[in-house]
């Protein structure tokens, strides 16, 4: 991400989605030709009733293009789906630009910031629909804001923190049908880049007309209602209806109305095979010749059990578009071979994640004497010098990359060397002398036995999809074992390690990747360096405890993690960029002091495929969920020739 002024940031991106007004839509708007045959019956309207007084104009990447056919994509595995937040899910009130340079206007047609960042106004577009035909309005704001938000038997997650400042909730002022401001009572300097980041928008995804016959407020057999869908109570039940707080519960409905450009039909898990999004004939889109967008019918996700079923599907020629799971660099030669065969070519992907792979013990484990080994960092320090670095870079990443600890990227402003470097040395023999004085007693077989006389075992429980992850595992197992440690690895689907790991608490170990490793970026989503939201999986009751302290299940944590904790809500609360600079630096630091998880290295720079009949999609693209790849890049105009 650019380095920008904040006014800039704000303001950096017009010229990917326009803000100019085309003239004459009844004139001049065009649909596809399958909803011809709806509106001539009369079952939809003209196209120009349909669409906002003001649609949003994207200007096509490289070419205008035709309506009709079908994206054929993929999802791996029957866990989580938050691959589809990417590829048609990311429609929030505002959103980063193609090149993350900055935000711009999306679901609003446009947004102000007061000088001190402490009062933010939206106009939303007037005569904007859901994709059933009932208006988008500011009743749906407040809807979400009263009956959602500030309800509390509903679990709202990490929403309260960038909807507070200074642990103040912001007050919502909902001046008429389609402008809204939210007002903190201390700057927040970082809302509307949090309202851009994936999934943190919940404002554009909550219904009222649809959702409020499951809420206790305005349908008082809510309960009853409840039960005889078999759900406990009508919590339970508005919770899977209306799936902010779950990407399985928000896809796996077919029939909550959406503003995104493709609404399911056939929904993840309502069939085995596939699952398939049409067009949804209200979206709020056109393009520069006053097309209504999307430009594809329909997308069309095969259902696959594994990353190597993937593969093989890409290489003959069966997926349009893809990088997860399978643009691995042991998988790229063949790909490489396989590009005339298949009919795709390579696109590029910068890499924003913070480390390839990262270790992270369970710093809140139920177990009291696991936890307490865990949360000693001189137990951290060793297992990090017992891994070697070079040889997993070397077999995995083909040599691209060098030994690192989750951190920033060297060259950026916020880079911190000790952060980057310390203990990434493979020195086995330092780490027996560590673990000597931790842990100095060991069974017949060497391994070493903690205090109450149980061999030290630790299971890093893993998603069975990240391959990469599991070569690097090869390695590191060995590694751990040959320090006394016995490690081990369990595999699982991704529903399965979604219950364990994020919302469990018995777990020992896991590994993932991703946060940020530069500017504001690394500044929304510091996971490695403050437990502050649920992906912080090494401390998920800490975590808790930062959004939600009253929760029965957060955990206080040490005084220097809150400490740290506090410093982040100090960060978000300032809107002057040095200031933020500032803080950030002191952050970084500190995590370097409390050395909470560690890597492997920085990534080298991914890729993905493409099929060659594929236009507008970009060539090169940031690699990120916060900036959802490639949902910024705007996949509402990609078509085939």
């Amino acid at each position: 991400m650019r380095n920008l002024s904040r006014r800039a940031f704000l303001a950096a991106g017009t010229a990917f989605a326009g803000l100019l007004a085309l003239p004459a839509w009844a004139d001049m708007t065009y649909h596809s030709p399958n909803l011809e045959a709806a509106v001539q019956a009369g079952d939809l309207p003209p196209v120009a009733e349909r669409l906002p007084e003001n649609p949003l104009v994207i200007t096509p990447r490289d070419q205008p293009g035709t309506q009709g056919g079908t994206w054929n994509h993929a999802l791996v595995g029957g866990g989580s789906l938050s691959m589809l937040v990417r590829y048609q899910g990311y429609e929030p009130t505002v959103r980063f630009t193609p090149d993350w340079s900055g935000v711009t206007p999306n679901v609003a047609e446009s947004f102000e910031v007061n000088e001190d960042s402490t009062e933010y106004t939206f106009t939303l577009r007037k005569g904007m629909k859901w994709s059933d035909g009932e208006p988008y309005t500011t009743e749906d704001v407040k809807f979400w804001y009263e009956d959602v938000f500030q309800n509390p038997e509903l679990t709202i997650g990490d929403q309260a923190f960038w909807y507070s400042a200074d642990g103040s909730v912001a007050e919502l002022d909902v001046v008429d049908d389609q402008t809204f401001k939210v007002k903190f009572a201390q700057p927040n300097g970082f809302f509307a880049q949090q309202l851009a980041w994936a999934q943190q928008d919940q404002i554009t995804r909550t219904p009222k007309h649809y959702l409020k016959q499951f809420h206790i407020k305005y349908n008082p057999d809510a309960n009853a209602l409840a039960k005889e869908r078999g759900y406990e109570s009508w919590v339970a039940l508005f919770q899977r209806e209306c799936g902010v707080q779950q990407d399985n519960d928000f896809f796996q409905n077919s029939n909550r109305p959406t503003l995104n450009a493709w609404k399911f039909t056939i929904a993840p898990g309502e069939d085995t095979e596939r699952a398939v999004a049409v067009r949804n004939p209200y979206y709020w889109k056109v393009d520069t010749e006053g097309t209504q967008l999307p430009y594809f019918d329909e997308i069309n996700y095969q259902m696959v059990g594994d990353p190597e079923v993937l593969l093989l599907k890409t290489l003959q020629g069966e997926i349009d578009m893809m990088d997860q799971y399978i643009a691995t660099p042991a998988n790229k030669p063949v790909l490489y071979d396989a590009q005339e065969s298949g009919d795709f070519h390579f696109y590029t992907l910068k890499e924003t994640a913070a480390n390839v792979m990262v270790f992270q013990l369970n710093l809140n484990h139920t177990d009291p004497v696991k936890n307490a080994l865990y949360n000693n960092r001189d137990f951290r320090v060793a297992l990090s010098h017992a891994i070697d670095r070079q040889s997993m870079i070397e077999a995995v990443f083909v040599g691209q990359g060098a030994p690192a600890q989750p951190s920033i990227v060297e060259g950026d402003p916020l880079y911190v060397e000790r952060l980057a470097k310390q203990y990434t040395e493979y020195d086995p023999e330092k780490a027996n002398a560590i673990l000597d004085e931790i842990l100095p007693n060991k069974d017949s077989e060497g391994f070493r036995l903690d205090s109450e006389g149980r061999r030290v075992t630790i299971i890093f429980e893993i998603d069975q999809v990240r391959t990469t992850f599991l070569d690097m595992f090869q390695l590191a197992i060995p590694n751990f074992r040959d320090v006394g440690i016995d490690a081990q690895i369990r595999t699982m689907d991704r529903s399965l390690w979604e219950t364990r790991v994020r919302h469990g608490r018995e777990f020992d170990a896991t590994a993932h990747q991703f946060g940020a490793n530069s500017g504001v970026a690394a500044m929304l989503d510091p996971r490695y360096f403050v437990p502050f939201n649920t992906n912080a999986l090494y401390a998920q009751g800490w975590a808790l405890h930062f959004n939600q302290p009253d929760n029965d299940a957060a955990i206080e944590p040490p005084e220097e993690v809150k400490a740290q904790q506090a410093l982040y809500k100090k960060l978000l609360a300032t809107g002057d960029q040095d200031k933020q600079h500032e803080i950030m630096l002191e952050i970084l630091n500190n995590a370097a002091d409390q050395f909470l998880v560690f890597g492997v290295s920085l990534p080298p720079d991914g890729y993905g495929v493409v099929k060659n009949d594929m236009v507008n999609t970009m060539p090169v693209m940031p690699n990120s969920f916060g900036w959802p790849t490639p949902g910024p890049s705007a996949p509402e105009q990609f078509f085939k020739n």
